[in-house]
């Protein structure tokens, strides 16, 4: 496991790589796309300090999709890979293969299975993948006859938009409930309420094109602030692969009840999917398998805790996803562990403290660990922080123990005022 993006001196080609978005996803991806004997240059836009340790960044915002084909264009990108959703769903991809340009990522309707919760139900509905049911409710709803469909359970309301990970609500309370549908209703139109879906979550990240889908190790992310699962909800303060829920047993049942079917669908389409599907899973108390959501795009921390397991080519297999030949690519895993930890900024995931000088051997570690970036930037040439989620340390190891271990002793050894993470990441697997 090295986080150096390998030797360009030992490379076999002169492909260029341009990585869209400036957060621990696209650090990741940079560090692993590096490694490839293909690829001597990375760009990232924008990136952050830590992609500029070992790409060149561009000013350029991820949403920005005239200005990313532009880049694109200018550095002469084999291979486009983007990182978030927004870019996505405002059809990034679409402008990208209209001007001859492989990019690893779905076009503007496909995206849309993140774009609107609504159509990934319905898709799901549609291939008779196993998901908790649902009303639609707009102005002429009964609200109250909804509920009471789904009362004696908390209530999982949930917008119908990119909300930037803030536009659910699961709540006990009626009255919480119903201000939360009336709001989203007020703004959006509509709501979904689904019903509550009890056991274990997980994640699985699945390459897809019309040819082929390969699924990585599963991994489990921890989403509240607090030790213990407890707090405020946040993008994610760490996370392990692979996640011991999925089994054997349970990975098949994903595979024949939900990685199959949305292949089957998605790959039958004229534009079909070619890019990488999140699978968030709900595993029931009986090993059964159920879909909370789909994302279109790598998960962030999940994508921390991934790709250092992928021990073949990351380059020739989103290659290959994004030009439809995936049933070309042979997949390889390391039998290791990986674990992340992320240091967050303090007020998260409140409004951060931004600005700080952050410090530390532990920034210099090489070896079985990744310091992967996010919300980091270069002021007067000291490292600040720049957002919530500051940056995450990734250990990997034989077991999941040794994992944490690695991570642990080198998040200890990076300072940064008023900082906080959580010490009891992959406490249910540990």
């Amino acid at each position: 496991m090295s986080n150096s993006g390998g030797d360009v001196d030992s490379k076999a080609g002169d492909d260029i790589v341009l990585i869209v978005g400036g957060g621990g996803r696209e650090h990741a991806l940079a560090i692993s796309l590096l490694e490839s004997v293909d690829v001597v240059e990375v760009h990232v836009a924008p990136g952050n300090a830590g992609t500029a340790l070992l790409a060149t960044n561009h000013a350029v915002s991820a949403s920005d999709v005239e200005s990313q084909v532009e880049l694109a264009r200018r550095v002469g990108a084999d291979l486009v890979v983007v990182g978030p959703e927004v870019p996505l769903v405002s059809g990034l991809a679409d402008r990208l293969r209209g001007e001859g340009i492989l990019c690893f990522g779905p076009d503007a309707d496909n995206a849309m299975l993140e774009g609107s919760k609504l159509r990934a139900k319905q898709a799901m509905r549609n291939l008779s993948v196993p998901t908790a049911d649902f009303h639609v409710l707009d102005p002429s709803s009964d609200f109250n006859a909804a509920l009471d469909d789904f009362s004696g359970k908390p209530w999982v309301i949930k917008r119908d938009v990119l909300a930037g990970g803030k536009g659910v609500v699961v709540t006990s309370d009626r009255d919480e409930a119903v201000e939360f549908i009336l709001q989203s209703i007020a703004s959006d139109g509509k709501v979904l309420l689904e019903d509550f879906l009890p056991g274990e979550e997980a994640s699985m990240l699945v390459i897809m094109d019309e040819s082929a889908a390969i699924c990585l190790p599963p991994s489990q992310d921890h989403k509240r602030v607090g030790e213990g699962d407890v707090g405020l909800n946040t993008g994610g303060m760490g996370a392990y692969c692979p996640a011991p829920v999925i089994t054997d047993e349970v990975r098949d049942k994903v595979m024949e009840r939900i990685v199959g079917p949305m292949h089957i669908g998605l790959s039958s389409q004229v534009n079909p999917y070619r890019g990488v599907l999140y699978v968030g899973l709900m595993i029931d108390s009986q090993g059964d398998p159920y879909v909370v959501e789909f994302n279109v795009r790598f998960g962030d921390p999940e994508c921390q805790v991934t790709m250092p397991l992928i021990s073949s080519d990351v380059y020739h297999m989103l290659a290959a996803a994004a030009a439809g030949k995936l049933d070309t690519y042979e997949a390889a895993f390391s039998a290791g562990h990986c674990l992340t930890v992320v240091l967050a900024a303090e007020g998260y995931p409140g409004p951060p403290a931004k600005g700080r000088e952050i410090s530390g051997r532990g920034l210099s570690s090489t070896g079985e660990a990744w310091v992967i970036h996010a919300g980091t930037g270069l002021h007067d040439g000291k490292l600040v922080s720049t957002g919530g989620r500051v940056l995450s340390v990734t250990g990997y190891g034989i077991d999941l123990a040794a994992a944490a271990r690695q991570a642990y002793s080198v998040i200890d050894q990076i300072t940064l005022e008023g900082s906080h993470y959580r010490r009891d990441i992959g406490f249910r697997a540990l």
